[in-house]
């Protein structure tokens, strides 16, 4: 016989699914819209760190995309792994190409056109892009998911990609300092490959990044 324990257990369960599948369809129509928008306002200004923002958007709604099909599964536990090994693919293949963009913008000295577009969009992803992820990891952590939790890192990733875009855009408008957002996104280079390890070895709940805006860590674990 099921206890009523176990059934508001089970209800709540399905609850915090529920949560995580409305807050990745979020996710991915967000960064959808971006990276159409980032795409062509890049081309537009020339603008290799705009573009390569809008295909980090690209990567982030493969991310969420993967959350999304594992919490569609029957037993979404049964599919962590391999969904875990996905989001650490996207962790490297953001690095990779956000390191690469990087290095040929400083090397080649592109001259970056001014883009209020480009402006106004990444100053957006920094309002929004957080909200979203702490939402996701709360849920994750609550949930147990390490793919919720890990997804919502890369969401988080996004976040400080965009504020690097947008200190570059806005120093390369006001003083002509190209060179600036080249040498943001290098950092956050770092970032993403240390978080595709920890993802990879399904290790996803006590990384630094995630660490960053969990500011109730210590009540979630006596």
């Amino acid at each position: 016989m099921t206890t009523t324990t176990e059934r508001l257990n089970h209800e709540r369960k399905a609850l915090l699914q529920k949560r995580i599948r409305l807050i990745v369809a979020i996710t991915i129509g967000y960064n959808l819209i971006e990276a159409v928008v980032a795409i062509a306002a890049g081309t537009a200004a020339s603008s290799g760190a705009l573009i390569g923002f809008g295909l980090d958007s690209t990567i982030e709604v493969l991310s969420a995309a993967a959350v999304a099909w594992q919490f569609t599964r029957k037993d979404p536990e049964r599919w962590e792994k391999g969904t875990l090994r996905v989001i650490a693919l996207a962790f490297f293949a953001l690095a990779l190409y956000v390191g690469a963009n990087a290095v040929l913008t400083l090397t080649q000295a592109v001259d970056v056109e001014h883009s209020t577009v480009g402006i106004i969009l990444t100053a957006l992803s920094v309002v929004i892009m957080p909200f979203l992820s702490f939402a996701e990891r709360r849920t994750g952590r609550e949930l147990g998911s390490k793919t919720a939790i890990a997804d919502s890192k890369q969401t988080l990733i996004c976040t400080y990609l965009s504020a690097a875009v947008l200190v570059g855009l806005l120093l390369n408008t006001l003083f002509g300092w190209w060179w600036a957002d080249p040498i943001a996104a290098l950092v956050i280079v770092t970032f993403a490959i240390r978080e595709g390890i920890e993802a990879w070895k399904g290790d996803a709940c006590a990384t630094s990044v995630g660490v960053l805006l969990d500011d109730d860590e210590g009540h979630d674990h006596p």
